[in-house]
């Protein structure tokens, strides 16, 4: 071996020696110059840390810039499966990646904006990367969720705004509560912004960012978390061993043990026992990490709430109200307000140095919570839709306008009740409103609701009619009716005949003075025949073509006399009777019209009618002569040249009151040749061109007694007066007991459906239509004049919702002039051409003698001016 070898082996020991010592000097010399200039690396550090977050907040906002947003709006049957939302979830968390390779986390997110400013109950709003727009445009909600275009909102400054961020408390690993659909998870949040008033500038919205949960941080955490499970398990175990052995000795100390060994015999000197501690158990991920154990459907959240106002106070309120509705998803996690509250003061998003972060995140749409909200889309599930069939929205001035007195294109409903307590007057548009159906027992508040409409519809100017077999209505909108302004546009056709000295208008259907078409009288007046004494072509052919052809002389002769200038002369329907038994009626009746009847009208009177035997006219003859015994009937309908025309009072925009007088079998036969009059008035005004026609609207109250004696013509109203501007107002106490085309029609074409008290089996027709919400016990429940109505408006059905029917002395007590009633009524019967009772059964009675003689005079000559006599 070489001697020299323990030498340089010493040596390089000594040289690697020196090396160490070298550079432990270097790092204590670097360390003394670190805690020296200290300074200088935190300065550096802090410039690199500047100048990267100012490049990232610049790629930030240039990603931000380029964004989309979309409104959905649901429909009012919109009802989600769980399914259907998680969908949406997972669509919202790719879509939040649809960004440039450059684009910063923090600007990829998707938000949705939940916004209240009075203009709706909430506005939900979706809005995201550009790139993601097609993605979110087709939402698996399917056709129950329209998705529109959204322009960006611009807000006028408020004096009053409050802000807050909420973040995650409690176990982190803990979900949130699991909120059920039904009823909607938002309602909370729309109960809470339900009393917004936009006149005073109140405003509400809240932004929930959702971002795709980062990898290493969510990596990072769950380390953190195992390890803390670990190391709170080892604690439990050192803490039971630590018990165990203390009990053990307590046992060996005590007097029953001691007791036991000397019984025993067992006595031993090797101390005491060995006690085994236990073991520390295996920590299971899915335990320690709950929510967090899996990477699929977890996203990280940003919550951000804004509320404003002009009116000092209310902001503050309103962010109170928001944060308790988020109470409603607390369970092992929670909603919780960031800041810390010292006395009268709350250290948050409205305070440095919060604030500035706050306005920067709200405003630019960045994504970037000072904590870790990791949640998993299931528990975002009330959030990831708008709100749903089972939300109770509040109705708002742009949902169902405000009602305006005098106003033409409004139409009153009732009086709505806020959540706050404020009651409004509610409306909709009058050229939307096209029919009303309304249901209820009687005594229900119907009738009051449909005067209200109706005489606030008369001060904006509008016509109208009103329908009522018993006559009450007319002395209850009496003292709200007499204006000044109205007197001269309101007509009484009364058929009551009450008082000593009745007055009472006058009506011929077969009348030719008011410029009418033959073909469409003869039609009319034989079609109301029919329907009420319920004749058609299979059971009573006989009739109809008697009752046909006798109309037709009639009307020629009524033509004739209009055309020479003498329409007192003209026959009525009490004529007919004459036409068919008086050989010389008959044949100066036939000789005046000859050249006015067509060849085959005038074959069947010369071969047709003399074959008929006898007792073929009584079925014909029997309803006229009931309607001839009685002296309402006689006088109202006997007269030559009667003054009601309601053609001419639907172009006129008039106020008509009907009273037929019953519903008896006569009532009935009246009240079916009024209802066809009026559908043959209405379909008339097919030669006035539509932008002409003046808007009309006949309310029907008691529509069992209407439909009873017209069926068919009722039916046809609701089907064909839209066409003419002429909208149909009905109110009935049964539903079932309209009859089958009446009631398809009203319920199939009603803009308005309207439900007060009743039985439960009664209203179960109306609620039905609802999809029984409410359920037919809710409405049965119901007080007087309150009522259950669906509307529409701006093209949509809105409610069913609760509104209180208006009560005349108290909606339009300021209207009510008791001490001009008697001078609306005389003003009234003027108008409708009213005589005294006598009088008119005197003129009737010597009627056909006046027709006689002008036959007998009346030879062919040169047709004279015609006179139009009628509403003027």
């Amino acid at each position: 071996m070489d001697a020299s070898a323990p030498y340089l082996s010493d040596r390089a020991d000594d040289t690697a020696a020196g090396h160490v010592l070298h550079l432990l000097a270097g790092l204590a010399h670097a360390a003394g110059w670190v805690i020296t200039y200290w300074y200088v690396p935190m300065v550096a550090v802090l410039l690199v840390w500047t100048v990267s977050e100012m490049v990232v907040r610049q790629l930030a906002k240039k990603a931000s810039a380029e964004r989309m947003a979309l409104e959905l709006v649901p429909a009012a049957h919109f009802d989600p499966g769980l399914e259907e939302i998680f969908r949406r979830g997972v669509q919202l968390a790719r879509a939040s990646t649809s960004m440039p390779w450059w684009a910063p986390r923090r600007s990829k997110a998707v938000q949705i904006r939940l916004r209240a400013d009075g203009s709706s109950p909430l506005r939900y709003r979706i809005e995201g990367p550009a790139g993601g727009e097609r993605l979110l445009s087709i939402t698996p909600f399917g056709p129950a969720v329209t998705v529109n275009r959204a322009r960006p909102l611009a807000d006028k400054p408020r004096k009053h705004v409050v802000r807050a961020e909420f973040i995650l408390r409690g176990k982190p690993t803990a979900p949130l509560r699991d909120v059920p659909l039904d009823p909607d998870p938002l309602q909370p949040l729309i109960d809470a912004v339900c009393d917004l008033r936009a006149e005073q500038g109140d405003l509400a919205e809240v932004r929930l960012d959702i971002q795709r949960a980062p990898k290493w941080t969510l990596r990072a955490r769950r380390v953190q978390l195992m390890a803390d499970a670990r190391r709170r398990e080892r604690r439990e175990a050192q803490r039971a061993a630590r018990w165990m052995r203390h009990d053990a000795g307590g046992v060996e100390d005590s007097l029953a043990w001691q007791v036991q060994q000397l019984v025993s015999g067992k006595q031993d000197g090797g101390g005491r026992r060995l006690v085994m501690p236990p073991v520390p158990r295996r920590v299971e991920p899915q335990d320690a990490l709950g929510k967090l154990a899996e990477d699929d459907h977890l996203v990280r959240v940003q919550l951000l709430v804004m509320c404003a106002s002009n009116t000092e106070g209310r902001a503050e309120a309103r962010l109170g109200q928001l944060q308790a509705a988020f109470d409603v998803f607390g369970g092992g996690s929670r909603w919780a307000m960031r800041g810390w509250l010292v006395g009268p003061w709350r250290f948050g998003a409205d305070r440095w140095p919060s604030r500035r972060a706050f306005e920067r995140r709200w405003n630019l749409r960045h994504c970037q919570p000072p904590r870790p909200n990791w949640v998993r889309l299931e528990e975002l599930t009330g959030l990831l839709k708008p709100p749903t069939v089972h939300c109770r929205l509040p109705l708002l001035a742009a949902d169902l306008p405000t009602f305006e007195f005098d106003n033409p294109e409004l139409l009153l409903q009732g009086i709505y009740r806020a959540p706050d307590g404020r009651h409004r007057l509610v409306a909709t548009y009058a050229e939307e409103t096209l029919f009303e159906v309304g249901v209820g027992k009687a005594g229900g508040g119907k009738t009051e609701r449909a005067l209200a409409q109706a005489i606030g519809w008369a001060h904006a100017g509008g016509g109208l009619m009103f329908v009522d077999p018993h006559r009450d209505s007319w002395p209850r909108a009496l003292p709200f009716l007499a204006h000044d302004t109205l007197m001269h546009r309101i007509a009484l056709i009364d058929l009551n005949a009450h008082g000593s000295a009745p007055q009472l208008s006058s009506w011929n259907p077969l009348g030719m003075h008011q410029d009418q078409v033959a073909h469409e009288v003869v039609e009319a007046t034989a079609d109301a025949f029919a329907s009420a004494l319920g004749w058609d072509d299979a059971s009573a052919p006989r009739a109809l073509t008697i009752l046909t052809a006798a109309l037709t002389v009639l009307v020629a002769i009524n033509e004739t006399a209009c055309w020479a200038g003498r329409p007192e002369d003209q026959s009525t329907v009490f004529h007919v009777r004459a036409l068919l038994t008086d050989p010389a009626f008959r044949a100066a009746a036939l000789a005046g019209v000859q050249g006015r009847l067509d060849d085959e009208t005038r074959s069947w009177w010369q071969t047709m009618f003399p074959t008929l035997p006898a007792d073929s006219f009584a079925v014909v003859l029997n309803p006229i002569a009931r309607l001839a015994a009685n002296p309402v009937t006689r006088a109202f309908l006997g007269q030559p040249a009667g003054v009601y025309n309601i053609r001419a009072a639907m172009d006129s925009k008039m106020i008509v009151w009907v009273c037929p007088g019953g519903n008896g079998p006569t009532d009935r036969l009246i009240t079916a040749l009024l209802a066809r009059d009026l559908l043959r008035a209405v379909r008339s005004r097919r030669d006035t061109p539509e932008a002409r026609r003046a808007p009309f609207r006949p309310y029907f109250d008691e529509l069992i007694t209407l439909t009873g004696a017209a069926p068919e013509t009722i039916a046809a109203m609701f089907e064909d007066f839209r066409k003419y501007r002429v909208h149909v107002h009905g109110m009935t106490q049964l539903l079932a007991r309209l009859p089958a085309p009446v009631r398809l029609s009203l319920v199939q074409n009603a803009s308005t459906l309207a439900s007060t008290t009743g039985s439960q089996s009664a209203i179960a027709a109306i609620t039905a239509e609802w999809g029984d919400h409410p359920s037919p016990a809710l409405v049965a429940a119901l007080d007087r004049y309150e009522h259950y109505i669906s509307l529409t408006v701006n093209g949509r059905r809105t409610g069913p919702v609760q509104i209180t029917g208006p009560h005349l002395d108290d909606v339009f007590a300021h209207y009510a002039r008791p001490r001009q009633t008697a001078a609306l009524t005389r003003a009234a019967h003027t108008t409708a051409g009213a005589a005294p009772l006598q009088q008119l059964t005197t003129r009737a009675a010597g009627q056909l003698e006046r027709v006689s003689h002008f036959l007998t005079q009346h030879t062919p000559t040169t047709p004279a001016a015609r006179t139009q006599k009628g509403y003027q």
